[in-house]
């Protein structure tokens, strides 16, 4: 059959590309000054080298970028292409200073590419071990791939009309300049609740380390922790200062800034955060039940560490204060659904959102609403005071799909190496989901091509799979470009 769109496509221009990417070298190079004066404060000077390598080879990939002229917009693919070859270059990138701590390459990647996609899986077996810059290394690296993953939003976005509704203000401003007005406003409202962050987490721990690792690692909903037992060392106050500051993560970061300017019935009468707030609660209540009917806690002990989990889970955060490898059968399903669904649009958080879940469920409706009404009656689906358009939904069921797609084919991948079902599945939706939460498989000792497997999930989630499909798509990279 003939492709009639062929002749509408036009291939990405490579010089748009190249001016981006160039920008993001040397934006990197900046980035990389951080674990360069900690890997000197602590005196590991082996990763000082390497990381002074890692930023002259940055600045030197960067510098013919400067001779580009920006582009006057971007077309949808260029800008899908751009932001899936950050997450894919940024980890390859900076594995090499993580290998100086001793980590092969598979290891170093993965921990790199789990650090980018603020995933927090890891496949280090004592933390406490590594230098402290590395510790430093993988929550910073989840911070700013935070940053990036909510900056970029709007390119993922685009001709998601609701989604982009929700973030932005309609108006005639192009692409490239909506991101940049966007990005000015979420990076501040980033800069700020970071600092509150470390001021609380300081005064709790006392250390100023550990503060700052554990702020970096939960805004971005990350989960990377600087202790072998992620919260399972910490007092209870600490472990709910870490957790609520995830949950804040997951809560899209313009709303903070309307706040910020006197509307605050923005997060107030926002469907999507009173649904996440909602299911938190829900998921919250089922844990600690099942932790005290399945697994003999006290209500004290169930209470506690069901919201904790629960809200790490649901925020995609993926701190944890017990053994999630030995969950009883029903708080495992639980938490394996809750992070497919994951957090909010515009906010740190992964999973395929709960405004797609919306978007479903006012689907479902609409569906069984049809069978009770005249056939010449028009009823349009709808989210909230906005109506939803064919390309909403159309987009909204793609990615779902796509998601349980990528779980599935993962899953049988592990199974194929023989290992447990449910604990592979929980696993792989760890990864897809960006979530962090392991059941033990992610280990040292775990097949190279498993860990390759739980790598491709977490940049297919994290870059919301579309993306990466586009940069492997050919008339991405062949054909006509546009004048």
């Amino acid at each position: 059959m003939q492709d009639t769109l062929k002749p509408l496509h036009y291939a990405v221009h490579l010089r748009s590309v190249a001016k981006y990417l160039g920008s993001l070298a040397l934006m990197l190079a900046c980035l990389a000054l951080g674990p360069l004066i900690v890997s000197l404060w602590f005196g590991d000077y082996e990763l000082s080298k390497r990381y002074l390598l890692v930023i002259a080879f940055l600045v030197i990939a960067g510098l013919p970028s400067l001779r580009l002229k920006h582009p006057a917009d971007l077309q949808q693919n260029e800008s899908l292409t751009i932001t899936a070859l950050a997450f894919i270059i940024t980890p390859l990138i900076m594995s090499y200073p993580m290998m100086g701590a001793g980590l092969g390459f598979i290891d170093a990647w993965f921990e790199a590419v789990s650090a980018i996609t603020t995933t927090g899986l890891s496949t280090v077996a004592n933390v406490e071990q590594m230098p402290h810059t590395l510790r430093f290394a993988r929550a910073w690296m989840q911070w700013y791939g935070g940053l990036g993953i909510v900056v970029l939003s709007v390119a993922i976005l685009l001709n998601h009309h609701i989604a982009l509704r929700r973030l932005i203000t309609p108006g005639a401003e192009g692409m490239i300049t909506t991101t940049r007005v966007y990005a000015r406003r979420v990076f501040g409202v980033y800069i700020v609740l970071t600092l509150l962050g470390f001021v609380i987490l300081y005064l709790l721990v006392g250390d100023a380390f550990n503060a700052l690792a554990y702020t970096l690692a939960s805004v971005s909903t990350g989960g990377f922790s600087p202790l072998n037992n992620s919260l399972g060392d910490l007092p209870w106050q600490v472990q709910y200062g870490v957790t609520l500051l995830g949950l804040c993560g997951a809560i899209p970061f313009i709303l903070y800034y309307r706040l910020s300017h006197g509307d605050w019935r923005e997060i107030v009468k926002d469907i999507e955060v009173r649904t996440l707030l909602g299911i938190t609660l829900l998921v919250c209540l089922l844990m600690s039940m099942s932790f005290m009917y399945q697994s003999g806690m006290n209500w004290q002990q169930a209470v506690h560490q069901g919201t904790l989990l629960g809200i790490s889970a649901q925020t995609t955060t993926g701190f944890s204060s017990l053994d999630v490898g030995g969950l009883d059968g029903f708080s495992m399903v639980l938490v394996i659904l809750v992070m497919v669904v994951g957090g909010t649009v515009g906010s740190t958080a992964g999973g395929f959102k709960i405004l797609r879940l919306l978007i479903l469920w006012q689907l479902i409706r609409l569906l069984i609403r049809r069978t009770a009404v005249p056939t010449h009656a028009v009823v349009e689906p709808r989210l909230g005071d906005k109506t939803l358009e064919s390309e909403d939904i159309e987009r909204a069921l793609m990615l779902i799909i796509l998601f349980v797609i990528v779980i599935v084919l993962s899953w049988l991948i592990f199974l194929a190496y023989g290992y447990d079902p449910l604990r592979s599945l929980f696993e792989v939706t760890s990864a897809t989901g960006t979530v962090g939460l392991s059941s033990g498989l992610a280990s040292h000792e775990l097949e190279p091509v498993l860990k390759g497997v739980l790598c491709i999930d977490m940049l297919l989630g994290r870059v919301e799979i579309i993306a990466l499909l586009v940069v492997l798509y050919p008339g991405t990279w062949l054909g006509k470009r546009s004048e």
